[in-house]
């Protein structure tokens, strides 16, 4: 078994875990709790095995969450991961391509 890679978020798509996060906690304490327990295993998943999911738009790989209406876009470099967004599924593909 192999390490799982360090990650770090682009610091839009943590604004968007953020507002997100605030959402769902806006309607339901439990709620949120998980989704962000979701989110945080999913992230988890990337590090572990980053190459698992497909290839995406712009050189990018996505995971989409299955409870929640997100997917996770990041990049696998050779020593990061870096989660370029979580993009909910209504907005448009490919909108956060200037994060590149």
């Amino acid at each position: 078994m192999t390490d799982a890679k360090d990650y770090r978020f682009h610091p839009l798509a943590w604004r968007e875990l953020e507002e997100a996060d605030r959402w769902y906690f806006s309607h339901s304490y439990e709620v949120s709790l998980d989704f962000l327990s979701d989110l945080y295993a999913a992230v988890e998943d990337i590090a572990r095995a980053p190459r698992r999911w497909p290839t995406h738009l712009h050189g990018t790989r996505r995971l989409v969450m299955q409870r929640f209406p997100f997917s996770i876009i990041y990049l696998d470099d050779p020593d990061l991961i870096t989660i370029i967004a979580v993009a909910h599924s209504k907005r448009r593909p490919g909108y956060w391509e200037g994060r590149l």
